[in-house]
């Protein structure tokens, strides 16, 4: 029994389809135009996220960012000035460096950028959040930026990579190297849990993993090396951790003994095995909600 084949004419197909594809492009190109923050957004918003769309991505006002007070982060204070001041730098319109902070987790670093915001947004700082996945699209973000009259951080949240990710070269690119010069607005200031970024091993050292360690360990370092400034945050001692403590708990208006809450907060952190500022915070909250339902505060300390 003979079974009739249909004659299909592919070029046809692949033309249609080619057809299609630029069709689906000019409309995301439409789409993503109608996101496009006007210049006047930034006069009254001072912090925004990136959001990726399809291939491309548009630029996003938070309406309610989060912007601890610099005075807050006890024990930091000359790391907290090298950073204000690149930051008064960057500003006031002079040479200033990216940055990287990095260090042991909860210490500081997040809220240390957040926090500029509070100092510096008055005077035309204005901070955009940029996931690690979206790192391959700064170049896009960059071009909406450079022509603006504001002074823009593209911030970074615990950002590491792995061995087999491409997308650092990327941000390499941005902070030095690339062919296109970084726009004098813009800076990057990106927090790390590792010093350069990507992950050492012995295998580094010992040559084990590559004939020529030196070249692969070099391509690690070649990106930490691209931040001009880099801040270490350090494990904290158990004085300041106490300090911390006792300064949130009287800005909460929480009534309760020192000596009270100094052995519940040594005890909050036995528990969570580390004495940091995140630590001491969430110790405050779990103490005030305690109160709170005692009738002994009110929601907000008052």
């Amino acid at each position: 029994m003979a079974i009739n084949s249909v004659d299909i004419d592919w070029g046809y197909v692949l033309e249609r389809l080619d057809h299609l594809l630029d069709l689906g492009e000019e409309m995301l190109t439409r789409q993503l135009a109608e996101y496009q923050l006007p210049p006047e957004a930034f006069r009254g918003q001072h912090a925004f996220r990136w959001q990726k769309r399809g291939n491309g991505g548009y630029l996003e006002a938070i309406d309610h960012p989060d912007i601890p007070l610099l005075g807050d982060l006890l024990g930091l204070d000359r790391t907290l000035e090298r950073l204000r001041q690149n930051t008064r730098q960057f500003v006031k319109g002079h040479p200033a460096n990216n940055v990287l902070l990095w260090g042991e987790r909860g210490t500081g670093k997040s809220s240390a950028v957040k926090g500029l915001l509070g100092e510096f947004g008055g005077e035309g700082l204005r901070l955009i959040e940029v996931h690690k996945e979206d790192l391959f699209q700064l170049p896009a973000i960059t071009q909406q930026l450079r022509d603006l009259p504001y002074r823009f951080i593209l911030f970074s949240d615990d950002l590491s990579f792995d061995e087999s990710e491409v997308s650092y070269r990327e941000l390499k690119a941005l902070l030095e190297g690339g062919l296109e010069a970084r726009p004098n607005n813009v800076l990057v200031y990106a927090t790390s849990n590792r010093r350069h970024l990507m992950p050492e091993r012995f295998a580094d050292n010992t040559g084990e993993a590559e004939i020529h360690a030196e070249e692969a360990v070099s391509e690690k370092l070649s990106l930490s090396d691209r931040f001009g400034i880099t801040i270490g945050f350090y494990p904290m001692n158990q004085d300041t951790y106490l300090a911390i403590t006792r300064h949130l708990a009287k800005t909460r208006g929480l009534r309760i003994s020192r000596r009270n809450l100094e052995t519940q907060a040594l005890q909050w952190a036995l528990m969570r095995g580390a004495r940091s500022g995140r630590v001491a915070r969430q110790f405050v909250d779990d103490l005030h909600g305690r109160l709170a339902l005692k009738g002994k505060v009110g929601p907000r300390g008052s």
